[in-house]
């Protein structure tokens, strides 16, 4: 197998992984928000969910710098190779966050590095944006207009998740409710609520990923 091949096959199981985890991670809330289940097996279902999100939280970093690499060993990728080694610092750095974050749980500095996980990714969101757009503008840096499409929809994509966040601000707490015995008609309707208000942008992901699938399949022109 060549270096080129190679590197193809991790690109495209970190795809695998992120698409197969968050349809887990999906599956799994339907039953963490059924209120007829006791707060033990709905416990359980959350802690199956989260083990099958930890699929898209470690691929979402690498599959970055694997298409860049792509890029890069098939000529479309035209910078300096500094700029691509600085990618792959970047990427790996923020890989290291994501492990930290899921293996240090309940540390006191979690909070601080959650913050700068969530700046990180804002940064990151506009950079590619930026990117991307300047490409498709100029021809430059990205040889293909569908490399940059691409991109720019990973951007999305790294979007998509911060808002999915965000919506489950108020899942937490009431979680903690349920789990200290409130099993109030409100509690549960906070938490259905939260998660509900993130399916359309799991489905956002979902048409996110195929598309980029299909780009890189050639499959769209």
């Amino acid at each position: 197998m060549s270096a080129y091949l190679f590197v193809k096959l991790l690109h495209n199981l970190c795809f695998v992984y992120w698409l197969g985890g968050d349809l887990g991670t999906f599956y799994a809330s339907r039953y963490v928000t059924k209120p007829n289940l006791s707060p033990q097996a709905r416990s359980t279902a959350l802690t199956i969910m989260m083990g099958c999100d930890q699929g898209p939280r470690f691929c979402m970093p690498l599959i970055l710098p694997l298409g860049l690499q792509l890029a890069h060993m098939s000529g479309q990728f035209t910078v300096a190779p500094v700029w691509l080694w600085l990618a792959w610092a970047l990427c790996l750095g923020w890989f290291a966050l994501v492990a930290v974050l899921h293996f240090a749980h309940g540390k006191s500095f979690v909070p601080v590095l959650t913050r700068f996980d969530f700046y990180l990714r804002v940064v990151l969101i506009v950079g590619l944006l930026v990117l991307a757009g300047y490409a498709l503008a100029t021809n430059f840096i990205l040889a293909a207009d569908w490399l940059a499409i691409k991109l720019a929809i990973f951007a999305l994509l790294v979007l998509c998740g911060l808002i999915i966040r965000m919506r489950l601000k108020l899942f937490g707490a009431a979680w903690g409710e349920l789990m200290s015995g409130n099993e109030s008609a409100s509690v549960n309707e906070t938490i259905s609520s939260s998660i509900a208000s993130c399916r359309p942008f799991v489905y956002l992901i979902w048409v996110g990923l195929l598309a980029n699938a299909a780009y890189g399949l050639h499959l769209i022109n």
